[in-house]
């Protein structure tokens, strides 16, 4: 904005007219009248040299910012007469006034009137108005004049008030209010009236920089004239000290409003407050934090909880006291579990769970440090597990007997025949108890008193349901749509029916998901064998007659008939073909598998050992009988090892074993292949008795009372099996015979030892548990039998030698079987 710069004249002389003055003589306007209030004084030169060396550096700021070039001109044309003036009026030397836009003042008074300013040519900006001290004359720049507003402005401020004059010696110059269009104060722009300090003096001399106004101290305050009543109101006195004193530290700056009014603002004093506010509450809540880590030193974190028991501060031992009294009585009571769909429970103290109470109450931990976990432990709880002392092979053996009744093998998908209708039988997973993980799931959670959920490892099957329904589409309904016909040699033949068909036909896992169809050998000869007998000659091994007591070889002799196995693998692709239903049988040599020669070389000359074991059910029997003939006939030679395995798997449906009863979860149930742990039993007695060297085998984990106890042997899948080795410088054969009710095994070969078992008492009898399987499950009930620990120790003795050898005892635990609740 415009302000005014020192030294321009208030009047001039007719020898020195203004160019303002001429501008109105060419326009045709009467200058303006001069306000005496206004007259600019002339200033001292020794108040120049004081604003000059140390003029306020704000006032000199705002000075710099409004001078212009044209007043500046004008005060030094006029220099001369102010220096007269100076002269004629010493005593006006306090009232020279200084020129400078005015904001709004704090209190309205009554403007003067004033003349209008002269009209300005078209197209020249506005002059910047300077009063100068000059001589008195008829003459007055209308630069330096205040100035009535145009017709089309109010003649006062918008809010209608004037600011009254300061109190005291401070007095004000007002600058003319240009009127271009170019300068709108009351649009948008406030104006600020700066009082100078009263005590500077000047020589009224003009800056020689056009650009930089005077430095001018504060002039006395005239009365206000209606130029002035016209200036924007928006204004603001801020009164300076004189130089070197500073306004008192305890009394705020007083900021004039819009309105007129003001308003104290102590930011400094307020931003005070608020840091002594927050220094107060960091102090109060380090001294609540303090006490509070004083008062529970020494004690159990607020809000632990131990198997459901709070402890959280108390003394340690009295938290050790509250702990026993509520946790000793669930020490010793049966601890209930569930796996999967069966429940059960298991005795802590057989299973050697003890509590480690000193390293309990040492898992709570010490008190924290940590500001914030203090505060939420008052509102939130932290559960702290028990610490066991566990005996591993007690806890071990508890959940061993859990796993029978929890684990079930995966149920592949196959196709299973109505008549001859298709059914679909879609696979499901299976399951098994997860040892490792049970144990420390015990561990934690075995005296909380509530049922422990024992973790489950899921087998997936390898078969789909999308395999199974596409087995039926491209096998099952295609094979059973028409009689099928075999013909074979000596005008011999058979036409099966689609009835007979769905008979011979099964079904394994494939790859992907799929199911693979197939005609069992086995199934068809036992369907087509009679009707081919007439064009076969039976083989026969050679083998070793003991029924008058002495042994006597029988010869072997070669055999040809139908190769069941080849003809089933041939009958496969005709079979689910709409067009070719009919195939030749195919026939072949069957050499004896052990000849006169062979069985005379390998010193079978007498019976090494025999055994024999009955009391098994009718479907039971037939996978006796059909593993016994699997393994009949068997020769182990010198050096060689016999597994059970694999002589009789795959033991399905497809090498002619059926459903039979199985001990299944350690109670009754049904599956295929039920039986042929009677063969395992009876083969390791044999293979016992016989001197031959025992190297994997496993007793049942359920005592079953047809068998010798610690004895005896069972055989699972491909995981669990029987092997033993002949270490005799001569072969053994074995031979089997099977009758509805007993199945035998003798060793033949060439006898070295006299064997005998020493079976030692039944111990540590356990009572059996109640196990419920859910209504709709397959269950067979039962009363269920206690369990028991028994011993068994073989001792050999060497016929030729009369060298004895005891082998290590080996010790057998049986489960308790358990009593089975159905429908619970």
């Amino acid at each position: 904005m415009p302000t005014a710069k020192p030294g321009a004249p208030a009047e001039q002389s007719a020898a020195e007219p203004a160019a303002d003055d001429e501008a109105g003589a060419k326009t045709g306007e009467e200058p303006a009248a001069i306000d005496e209030a206004t007259v600019a004084q002339p200033i001292p030169a020794t108040i120049d040299r004081a604003i000059d060396e140390g003029t306020d550096e704000a006032t000199d700021e705002g000075t710099d910012k409004g001078t212009d070039k044209a007043t500046t001109e004008a005060a030094a044309a006029t220099s001369a007469t102010d220096t007269a003036k100076q002269a004629e009026s010493p005593a006006d030397e306090a009232t020279a006034e200084v020129v400078a836009p005015i904001p709004t003042a704090p209190a309205p008074t009554a403007p003067a009137p004033t003349a209008p300013a002269p009209a300005k040519p078209a197209g020249e900006p506005p002059a910047k108005s300077v009063d100068q001290p000059a001589a008195t004359t008829t003459a007055q720049p209308a630069a330096a004049q205040p100035t009535t507003q145009p017709t089309d402005r109010p003649a006062t401020p918008p809010n209608g008030k004037r600011p009254a004059p300061p109190a005291g010696d401070e007095q004000t110059v007002v600058l003319a209010r240009p009127t271009s269009a170019w300068f709108e104060p009351w649009a948008d722009e406030p104006t600020q009236a700066l009082p100078v300090n009263p005590a500077a003096k000047t020589t009224g001399a003009v800056d020689e920089d056009p650009t930089r106004p005077s430095k001018l101290p504060p002039l006395a305050q005239p009365p206000i004239s209606n130029a002035e009543a016209n200036l924007d109101p928006v204004t603001e006195r801020l009164p300076l000290p004189p130089r070197g004193e500073e306004p008192p530290a305890d009394e705020p700056p007083t900021v004039s409003t819009a309105d007129g009014g003001a308003t104290d603002r102590p930011p400094r004093r307020r931003g005070r407050k608020l840091l002594l506010g927050i220094g107060a509450l960091v102090v109060l809540a380090g001294l609540v934090y303090g006490g509070d880590l004083l008062l529970s030193q020494g004690t159990i974190p607020r809000g632990v909880t131990v198997a459901g028991v709070p402890i959280g501060g108390m003394e340690p031992t009295a938290a050790e006291q509250r702990l026993r009294a509520e946790l000793e009585p669930r020490a010793t009571a049966p601890v209930p579990v569930q796996a999967g769909e069966a429940a059960s429970t298991i005795d802590p103290v057989a299973a050697g769970l003890r509590i480690n109470w000193p390293a309990t109450i040492a898992a709570a931990g010490e008190q924290p440090l940590n500001p914030i976990t203090r505060i939420t432990s008052l509102f939130t709880s932290r559960p702290v597990d028990v610490v066991s002392d566990v005996d591993e092979a007690a806890l071990d053996a508890a959940l061993t007997e859990l796993s029978p009744i929890v684990n079930r093998p995966a149920a592949e998908g196959t196709v299973r025949f109505e008549g001859t209708r298709p059914i679909a039988v879609d696979p499901e997973p299976g399951q098994e108890l997860d040892v490792a993980a049970a144990a420390q799931t015990l561990r934690r959670e075995w005296v909380n008193g509530a049922t422990v959920v024992l973790p489950l490892t899921t087998l997936p099957p390898l078969t789909t349901a999308e395999g199974v329904a596409k087995a039926i589409e491209t096998v099952a309904e295609p094979a059973i749509a028409s009689p099928f016909t075999l013909t074979g040699e000596a005008g011999t033949a058979i036409t099966l029916t689609p009835q007979q068909i769905a008979s011979v036909l099964t079904f394994k896992p494939g790859e992907n998901g799929d199911l693979i169809g197939e005609v069992n050998p086995t199934m068809l000869e036992q369907v087509a064998g009679e009707a081919f007998a007439p064009s076969e000659r039976p083989g026969r091994d050679a083998s070793i007659d003991v029924s008058s007591g002495t042994p006597v070889i029988v010869p072997s002799q070669d055999g040809r008939g139908v190769d069941w196995e080849a003809t089933a693998v041939a009958m496969g692709p005709p079979l689910i073909s709409a067009d070719q239903r009919r195939i030749e049988a195919v026939y072949a040599d069957k050499p004896a598998d052990l000849t006169t020669e062979e069985i005379k070389e390998l010193g079978i000359t007498s019976l090494v050992s025999e055994f024999t074991t009955g009391g098994f059910a009718t479907d039971s029997g037939r996978n006796i009988k059909r593993a016994a003939e699997q393994i009949n006939g068997t020769v182990v030679r010198p050096g060689e090892t016999f597994s059970l395995n694999a002589k009789t798997n795959p033991r399905d449906a497809s090498n002619g074993y059926v459903e039979a009863g199985i001990i299944e979860d350690g109670h009754p149930s049904r599956g295929v292949g039920g039986g042929v742990s009677q063969v395992a039993t009876t083969l390791y007695n044999a293979a016992y008795f016989a001197g031959l060297t025992l190297l994997e085998h496993k007793e049942h984990s359920y005592y079953i009372s047809r068998y010798p106890a610690g004895r005896e042997a069972t055989v699972f899948g491909n995981v669990i099996d029987l092997k033993f080795r002949n270490d005799t410088p001569t072969a053994i054969m074995i031979q089997t015979a099977w009758t509805p009710t007993s199945i035998t095994v003798r060793m033949f070969g060439t006898k070295y030892y006299e064997v005998t078992s020493i079976t030692g008492p039944r111990t540590a009898p356990t009572a059996p548990k109640t196990v419920t399987i859910p209504a709709g499950q397959p269950c067979s009930p039962s009363k269920g039998a206690p369990g028991f620990t028994v011993t068994d120790t073989r001792v050999l003795k060497n016929i030729r030698t009369g060298e004895v050898r005891t082998e290590p005892t080996r010790t057998v635990r049986y489960n308790p079987s358990p009593i089975v609740e159905c429908g619970g």
